[in-house]
């Protein structure tokens, strides 16, 4: 699972390309607004509705969460990663990540309206040092 996402965020921040009805290629944007980013890299575990999922294991719920009240806690989560969700930083850039926290933090129940910043982003989704740990 943790590679199928890791593969998703990777192909979300470049440019991607569709067969249109005519059998033609076309090049497809990559997900720009919070909606976009969401729908496209979030919403496979997160779900549509936001409320998580219950299975091999457990995907949280973002729904009505007062856990992203603060908006330190989302960035940190989505740069960097947490349990079994990846980190996003180095495959979705932080203009992406601010746009998907900025609209969870707004939708699904919550209403948590000061939007994130790709300048809060930065402060988390710095690549690790050399050298490791």
């Amino acid at each position: 699972m943790r590679k199928l996402l890791l593969l998703t965020a990777t192909l979300m921040a470049a440019p991607a390309f569709a067969q249109d009805s005519a059998g033609g290629v076309v090049r497809v944007e990559k997900p720009v607004t919070g909606e976009q980013v969401y729908g496209a890299v979030c919403q496979a575990c997160h779900m549509a509705d936001a409320k998580g999922a219950v299975g091999a294991g457990t995907i949280p719920g973002l729904a009505s969460n007062p856990k992203l009240a603060g908006a330190a806690y989302p960035i940190m989560v989505v740069a960097r990663g947490q349990g079994a969700m990846p980190g996003f930083a180095g495959s979705l850039s932080n203009a992406q990540m601010a746009e998907a926290v900025t609209y969870v933090r707004t939708h699904f129940g919550n209403s948590y309206a000061k939007p994130v910043t790709e300048a809060d982003v930065a402060k988390f989704a710095k690549p690790p040092s050399a050298g490791g740990h």
